[in-house]
């Protein structure tokens, strides 16, 4: 990705979280203690699924996936923000700033389309159990995941590209603990109209189509479940799917507010923390949310900590 160097900015000022020192201390082991955790439990996740043989199913392939790319996730932010808390002086390189911005937007493209393709997944599963294993094999898996990481920085690209090219002169200041689209525009000083509607619909199809695929195959889901005579069976199958959609209700009411709008969003504090939100807490949580609704993941769970321990 070439940047358009006609800017008079060559660096950034992010705002953070302006706090006194003691607060400022006090917010870096808070979101040091987050960090360490999304990314343990991530790992953990992971190490789970590949040391126990009975996990080593497409559903928990695309559960291990995303669980790699929450890592990245954090990482992409965090350590920046754990920087901010220890100096006074916020700075961020042009090229850096852009390259978090089109990293961080990939991430979150990406995800938005392997939360898709699980709950795909679960409706052959769930619906066409019989072709179950015709349909979802190893290959068709790991077909799905590149072609979700493939997708997700595609479009991000696109994104980026529009932002890169415009004029920055005025303010570096972003009131922001990242870059992120919204506060980056806010301070371009040359016509972003063009460089917004490919935002707006970029992110509408990114984030539509897959919830529009998301929606079809839950109805699908339910319906089927309706369906099936025992009881038993019925508290398993929603098992299974209780959890992605906890995910799923958490990732798109959050990123909807930020990117699926037709205008730059003000740089208002609010704006900021529910990037908290889903840049930080969720990654935290999705981990916590597997685990506690799954039982074949708490067993496989258990049997790794007394082997490792």
């Amino acid at each position: 990705m070439k940047l358009h160097q006609v800017n008079n900015i060559s660096e950034f000022f992010p705002v953070g979280f302006p706090a006194r020192t003691h607060v400022q201390f006090f917010l870096f082991f808070v979101f040091l203690t987050i960090y360490v955790l999304t990314v343990t439990e991530n790992l953990v996740i992971i190490l789970t699924i590949k040391l126990n043989i009975k996990l080593h199913k497409p559903m928990y392939f695309f559960l291990c996936s995303l669980s790699f790319l929450e890592i990245w996730y954090v990482t992409v932010t965090m350590p920046v923000l754990l920087g901010y808390f220890l100096t006074q002086h916020k700075i961020l390189h042009f090229a850096s700033c852009m390259a978090q911005l089109y990293i961080f937007i990939s991430l979150a493209c990406t995800e938005s389309v392997l939360l898709a393709v699980m709950a795909f997944d679960r409706y052959i599963a769930i619906c066409i159990p019989l072709r179950y294993t015709v349909i979802i094999n190893n290959t068709c898996c790991v077909l799905m995941v590149v072609g979700s990481w493939v997708l997700g920085f595609s479009i991000a690209m696109l994104k980026a590209t529009f932002i890169v090219r415009l004029t920055f002169c005025g303010s570096n200041t972003i009131n922001h603990f990242f870059c992120d689209i919204s506060p980056v525009l806010n301070l371009a000083c040359t016509d972003i109209s063009l460089a917004e509607l490919v935002d707006f619909i970029l992110s509408i199809l990114i984030s539509l189509a897959p919830l529009s695929i998301i929606i079809f195959t839950y109805i699908s889901i339910i319906w089927t479940i309706i369906r099936i005579p025992k009881t038993l069976r019925k508290g398993k199958a929603f098992s299974t799917c209780a959890s992605h959609l906890t995910v799923v209700s958490i990732f798109y009411s959050t990123t909807y507010f930020i990117y699926a709008r037709p205008k730059k969003i003000s740089s208002f504090d609010r704006a900021k923390y529910v990037s908290v939100f889903y840049s930080i807490v969720t990654p935290l949580l999705n981990p916590m949310v597997y685990c506690l609704r799954n039982a074949e993941v708490k067993e496989a769970l258990r049997k790794t900590l007394q082997l490792c321990f």
